[in-house]
């Protein structure tokens, strides 16, 4: 009897479970529940940037892009300011790799900060960019940080541009997104994407050479690009081995030929001698 009863109360517990989990099995087979299904970033490398679509400034005045793409690279992150952790650690961690650079905001590349959720105020863009500035701790770069907000709809035309897919929670008010830097060419092209939440200054510093087409590029940038290789998949610079094995190569192949050229020199140097000393003998 008490094992009948036991039985019976595994039944009414597997029951109870089964009406507990089903409203929760169909929100996650609904497509509309599951946010992250659609959140990411899809590379569009040499995709061209709307530059007309108008944002507001730190001011409230209106802006389009192409007011602050202009001539030179510019490393653009998309957040929004009332984040509550990513964008934070991001942009603390990206201002960290800024202050290890000796390239400057504002002298060889700009940045241009935007906040995706239109909701957003030009006074709340103004006090991030005191913030991000007060740490960058170089004063002279502020009219090459911009910080904007915008409509719904520039919204939308730069993060499907640059594939830069997010979704907003109506449940928590908060929204679900990528983390990544997109570097721009001067003239509005996407170059580069750095993802995640740390961003090696290597990278950072090749990845803007690059999308300045050499135009700020050291002798040690052009060396540095002889044996990396951007990696599309991962957004990293990796060793370039096959590249490095051909300059070494080249390298090899030009001091044997050297060599020889010095070799074939100085004997006919010692010819010239012992034939000159020969001549005066007699």
């Amino acid at each position: 009897s008490s094992g009948l009863h036991q039985f019976i109360r595994v039944l009414v517990f597997v029951a109870l479970l089964g009406v507990a989990v089903r409203p929760l099995q169909a929100q996650l087979q609904d497509p509309a529940g599951n946010l992250f299904e659609s959140v990411g970033v899809e590379p569009k490398l040499g995709a061209s940037l709307p530059l007309d679509i108008t944002f507001q400034d730190e001011q409230g005045h209106g802006v389009d892009l192409r007011s602050v793409i202009r001539d030179k690279p510019v490393v653009l992150n998309l957040v929004y300011f009332e984040c509550p952790m990513l964008c934070n650690l991001t942009m603390n961690n990206f201002i960290r790799t800024l202050r290890t650079m000796r390239m400057n905001v504002g002298s060889e590349f700009d940045v241009v900060t935007i906040s995706f959720d239109p909701r957003e105020t030009p006074a709340m863009s103004a006090s991030a960019k005191r913030t991000a500035l007060q740490r960058y701790g170089r004063g002279e770069s502020a009219n090459g940080w911009h910080f904007l907000t915008g409509e719904q709809n520039s919204i939308e035309k730069l993060t499907a541009a640059v594939g830069f897919r997010y979704q907003y929670d109506p449940i928590n008010g908060q929204y679900a997104h990528p983390s990544t830097l997109i570097v721009i060419t001067p003239d509005g092209r996407v170059s580069r994407y750095l993802p995640g939440v740390e961003f090696p200054a290597r990278d950072l510093r090749l990845s803007v050479v690059e999308a300045s087409d050499g135009g700020i590029a050291t002798i040690s940038d052009h060396i540095t690009l002889l044996c990396y290789a951007y990696n599309p998949h991962t957004g990293r610079y990796n060793m370039a081995v096959q590249r490095i094995i051909r300059v070494a190569g080249l390298f090899t192949v030009s001091a044997i030929v050297g060599a020889m050229v010095i070799m074939l020199r100085h004997d006919r140097l010692r010819r010239a001698t012992q034939v000159e000393e020969k001549t005066n003998g007699t």
